[in-house]
């Protein structure tokens, strides 16, 4: 079993990453497995601290391929996976992958501090019976070490994660029907994270002491997560998404799913759309954010947010940040993971400008490389 130091690896008993831990940063990308597509990113280091994108590339996925995270057609998306691999150009195999936090079991324990990493182990498949709903023969199980517990010096603060093997082996089967060798199983709220900090790294000050609200827009959900000093302090998910936009184009203007998605992309729809379905989505949408901050503060000792963030694939929806930050009364704005980033000559930054905020958990994936 693998244990990092402090960073959470994801669920890498499933996965044999022997030949990961024997080389310095080989290559690995980043995929993202959605209900809507697939999304992958590149990335090369360009300096100590800072990064290239080499590739980034999406495919969508027919409905019903991925259901509420769990893939329901290991075909559909290793097709769409391959198509991307195309697209994009890659010749990397080794890629880093992540399950919905929904299907992930994670709990902080405290250890004694002198068990030898056999003896800790054990102890953790002991404590991790107390939480896990299931057998243990159904689980894959993993951990890491945080560090130091807070109020006993002799102790150590472990975090542990465990998820249904059939769940995984689900997403390690795509990835090989793709011709890929998936090395790390993340959870997607970590990849996330991970993509987070590095921009708020580059915030005055690197953030300290500041309230950013990060919410992700997605297909169906909506992802909160609320960050201080470099720690998710608050996290939730809303039945929300884009999906609701489309399924009104759908019901409004008599065309099939696909057809309705595609034109709500290119812009191609009545004159009536903007004022009866964009506008009510939007207020929607609004009104979404401002209730889940509203929960936040209620159901936590906190009183303040400093910043909004906006990512996923809504995130550019024109009017979107301006009437979050106009009912809210909150700083808002849409992110890029690959603010500061240097562009290779495979990206076309023309298309980068809109497709950025939904490549949030690719991008914190891809990172994986360099943890």
């Amino acid at each position: 079993m693998y244990a990092a130091e402090v960073k959470f690896e994801g669920i890498s008993l499933a996965l044999d990453l022997a030949s990961l831990l024997g080389r310095k940063n080989p290559p690995l990308v980043g995929l993202d497995i959605s209900t809507s597509d697939v999304k992958l990113v590149e990335l090369s280091q360009s300096g100590e601290n800072s990064f290239k994108l080499e590739r980034c590339a999406s495919e969508g996925l027919p409905k019903g391929a991925v259901v509420d995270g769990n893939i329901e057609n290991i075909d559909q998306v290793s097709e769409a996976i391959r198509k991307v691999l195309k697209k994009c150009g890659t010749g990397v195999k080794n890629v880093a992958l992540a399950m919905p936090a929904s299907a992930v079991i994670t709990k902080k324990i405290i250890l004694p501090g002198n068990l030898t990493e056999q003896a800790l182990e054990v102890q953790v498949e002991s404590e991790a019976n107390q939480y896990i709903p299931f057998a243990m023969d159904e689980v894959s199980l993993d951990f890491c070490k945080i560090g130091p517990a807070a109020n006993s010096e002799e102790d150590i603060e472990v975090l542990l994660a465990a998820s249904r093997k059939e769940k995984i082996e689900d997403r390690v089967a795509v990835a090989e029907a793709s011709g890929l060798t998936a090395k790390v199983m993340d959870i997607e709220s970590y990849a996330a994270r991970a993509a987070i900090l590095r921009i708020i790294s580059q915030q005055p000050n690197a953030g300290r002491d500041q309230i950013y609200a990060l919410f992700q827009i997605g297909a169906k959900v909506t992802y909160i997560s609320i960050l201080l000093n470099g720690e998710i302090v608050y996290e939730r998910d809303q039945q929300f998404g884009g999906n609701q936009l489309t399924q009104d184009v759908v019901r409004n203007y008599g065309l099939s799913f696909e057809e309705a998605e595609a034109k709500k992309k290119q812009g191609d729809l009545p004159d009536s759309y903007e004022m009866e379905l964009l506008e009510p989505f939007l207020e929607s949408a609004a009104l979404e954010v401002t209730r889940a901050i509203q929960f936040f503060f209620t159901s936590t000792p906190f009183t303040r947010v400093d910043q909004i963030f906006l990512a996923g694939g809504c995130a550019v929806i024109p009017g979107l940040v301006d009437i979050v930050a106009e009912r809210t009364k909150l700083s808002t704005s849409v992110i890029s993971p690959f603010k500061g980033m240097d562009l290779s000559s495979n990206v076309s930054e023309k298309s980068l400008r809109s497709d950025a905020p939904s490549y949030l958990v690719a991008c914190g994936l891809a990172l994986r490389r360099f943890g």
